[in-house]
């Protein structure tokens, strides 16, 4: 008999896989405890130690010994006519199988459970419901426009059909006395199983329209049906056959057949109420640019939306839009995508100053331009002036309010970046970064159960663009279990040892100094990259202020946040505010609230 069957027959090999499950299984039970019991950061290497250690007698104990009726005997001591090692062999599978049924069923629960446990403890925190910036009050003249299904055969026009229902969207916003709800807002109900009158209440509006697009070859379907909300009457519904020459054509007809089913409702609009401007005359650069600009609102695949971008001015230099939609998504490319080695700042402001040469009005080009002199420039006086310029050129401009907002509650004007991040809101109720980053604003001013009560309607869509700021605040009010998975989130990574920013959190007078440690270490290990600087608002839990100078961008973050007293005490925190252009900004538009002048060079700053 060879060695292999003979390892088969006395069962050796199946004792050595159990003992592998066993340890995984182990394992996953250690690294759990470790995160929520004061164990010594080496224990999880001392029990992969001896999990080690342990294979080797255990497989030999296989060999030499077998399970009998009678207990545990030799093997060279058992008659093999009488071994049962046969039904000992069919025992050790179910074992097995129990075992990595139950460390699966752990995988998914890991995976589930926190998202439930958010829940629970967000039901749990105290609500207080944040002022209103504008008085959205239901009438009969809103209307809201659902993503058109795409019913193509091989179901691969979602981006188009997406394109197109934005478009018109965005061709009713200029209706005068009209209320559309935002993109975000109503793209949110694709695929709902909430009826009109439903979808309606929750978005606020008087009238929905819908329908499908159907696209073959150079030949186009669309089929469009205007809808009384509160009835759930069809006020307008019509085929549109035609071939694929001029989309612009099709959606300036569809445009103004709801405008005039609207007319003789609300008695709004008129003939020929929206006129469509063709953007380009090349529908496969259309097409691109459709497609790379739902990219970049998913902030999905930023690689592959800048080259569909590229590719649509290749096909039509002169097309604006894509020029704008280029230089926004370079714009965040630098955040958002790791490791490319592209300095993505200087091709954003190339690509908006060719889209503002070939169309002056364009309002994304100019926040693009505004963005890209705040963080690179460190210029925040031509970054406001740029943001101004774009809400002038389009009120509308979500995207602007907020970057305005955000640099406003960079530089410490914490009650106009309030303003800004409610009329982003006011726009755009579906805006969750915007929702976030008011939910920092008022933490930052104190206002923390107003704070806390929007930033768990982000978290509720599982949404962690800045609530790092709030991993302090929910540990002190008791909800340690949401401040670990907050921790987790922002850090990007499940293997990250959060713990330790806990711990020091929980224990400000402690030497938190090896938890530090250990949270460089492990990012040095996993070539994380940016991850912590990521969660700048980590380093003052630690007094670690020398980290936040390695990336002054990200640790805007923590400069007003209420656990920075003592760091805009330091030098670290007046470099910063030197390097970043705030001092010349305060200098030429006036000091914050919570900043004054010392001398002509100098300043100091408290709690906003």
């Amino acid at each position: 008999m060879s060695l292999i069957q003979e390892l088969k027959r006395r069962n050796v090999i199946r004792v050595g896989v159990l003992y592998l499950v066993a340890a995984w299984l182990l394992l996953q039970l250690t690294d759990v405890l470790s995160s929520l019991l004061p164990v010594p950061e080496s224990a999880g290497s001392l029990v992969i130690l001896l999990l080690v250690l342990g294979f080797f007698p255990v497989v030999i104990f296989a060999w030499v010994f077998e399970m009998t009726p009678d207990g545990i005997k030799r093997e060279v001591d058992i008659d093999r006519s009488q071994s049962v090692t046969p039904d000992t062999g069919k025992k050790i599978n179910t074992v097995i199988v129990v075992l990595l049924v139950l460390a699966i069923g752990g995988m998914i629960a890991d995976r589930l459970i926190p998202e439930s446990s958010v829940d629970t403890e967000v039901a749990a925190v105290d609500v207080v419901e944040a002022p209103a910036a504008v008085d959205n009050q239901a009438d009969d003249r809103s209307i809201a426009v659902l993503p058109f299904a795409d019913l193509s055969q091989d179901q691969d026009q979602q981006y188009f059909t997406d394109g197109l229902s934005e478009e018109l969207l965005n061709l009713l916003v200029r209706v005068d006395d009209l209320r559309v709800a935002s993109r975000t807002s109503s793209f949110s109900y694709r695929d709902s199983t909430l009826d009109i009158p439903e979808i309606s209440k929750a978005l606020n509006v008087g009238h929905i329209l819908e329908g499908s697009v159907r696209k073959d070859g150079d030949r186009i379907r669309i089929t469009a049906q205007l809808i009384e909300a509160g009835t759930d009457t069809h006020l307008w519904s019509e085929n549109f056959d035609r071939e694929l020459t001029d989309i612009f054509a099709i959606q300036d007809e569809i445009a103004n057949a709801i405008v005039n089913a609207l007319t003789g409702e609300l008695g709004m609009g008129g003939e020929k109420a929206v006129t469509v401007e063709a953007v380009t005359e090349n529908l496969d650069a259309y097409e691109l640019y459709l497609t790379a600009r739902e990219l970049f609102i998913k902030r999905e695949r930023l690689p592959e939306s800048i080259r569909l971008f590229r590719k649509a001015v290749e096909l039509d230099p002169n097309f604006a839009r894509a020029w704008a939609g280029l230089g926004a998504v370079e714009a965040v490319a630098d955040e958002w995508v790791f490791g490319d080695g592209v300095d993505h700042a200087p091709l954003a402001k190339a690509a908006a100053d060719k889209a503002l040469l070939l169309n002056p009005d364009l309002s994304m080009a100019l926040a693009v331009l505004g963005s890209v002199a705040a963080d690179t420039d460190f210029d925040q006086i031509a970054s406001f002036d740029y943001f101004a310029a774009a809400i002038e050129k389009d009120p509308k401009n979500t995207t602007a309010w907020l970057w305005q907002g955000i640099r406003h509650k960079k530089v410490g004007f914490i009650d106009e970046a309030i303003v800004s991040l409610q009329q982003c809101l006011a726009i755009d109720p579906g805006y969750q970064n915007c929702r976030q980053h008011l939910a920092d604003a008022y933490l930052l001013k104190g206002e923390v159960e107003i704070a806390v009560n929007l930033c768990n309607e982000t978290l509720e869509h599982v949404f962690h663009s800045v609530s790092d700021a709030f991993v302090s605040t929910y540990v002190r009010t008791g909800h340690r279990n949401l401040a670990l998975h907050i921790a987790d989130a922002r850090l990007g990574s499940a293997g990250a040892p959060v713990i330790e920013w806990i711990r020091a959190i929980e224990n400000p007078d402690a030497d938190n100094s090896s938890g530090l440690a250990r949270l460089i270490d492990w990012e040095r290990r996993t070539s994380s990259g940016e991850r912590l600087s990521s969660a700048s608002v980590m380093f003052l839990s630690f007094r670690a202020y020398d980290e936040l100078t390695e990336d002054p961008n990200e640790a805007t973050y923590a400069l007003w946040h209420p656990d920075g007293d003592e760091f805009r005490t330091t030098p670290q925190f007046e470099s910063i505010i030197h390097e970043l252009g705030f001092f010349e900004y305060w200098q030429a538009r006036g000091f914050p609230p919570q900043c004054k002048p010392i001398g002509d060079d100098d300043f100091e700053c408290g709690r906003p």
